[in-house]
């Protein structure tokens, strides 16, 4: 994150700057990831956030990546490398893609 730039603009301009997508409805999932390391003993904690990308959007990396692909939350799932992250997935289908999500959780309006 730059200086005085807040969780959700880092996490709009993250998006724009790794794939191209402009056109995002952000919204904060009121759940947060977290991850301790053992070896420099700091938690790390960062806000989770839940993004609609409009159909007409396309994908464009930039040099740091090479590929991608758009994955189901059960292939998702099956794919996440650390635990708890399953949990994070499962949370999210919950919430914002069998309910519509409250409008009071959206940012960057």
């Amino acid at each position: 994150m730059e200086e005085g730039e807040k969780a959700w603009e880092f996490a709009l301009r993250e998006i724009e700057e790794k794939t191209g997508i402009t056109k995002v409805s952000l919204y904060t999932s009121n759940k947060f990831d977290q991850f301790y390391s053992p070896n420099e003993n700091y938690i790390y904690i960062a806000p989770v956030f839940v993004g609609y990308v409009d159909v007409e959007q396309h994908v464009i990396l930039n040099y740091e990546h090479s590929e991608y692909k758009w994955l189901s939350f059960n292939e998702a799932m099956e794919q996440v490398a650390l635990p708890g992250n399953d949990e994070v997935l499962t949370f999210i289908e919950k919430h914002f893609v069998k309910r519509i999500p409250m409008e009071l959780l959206r940012v960057g309006k």
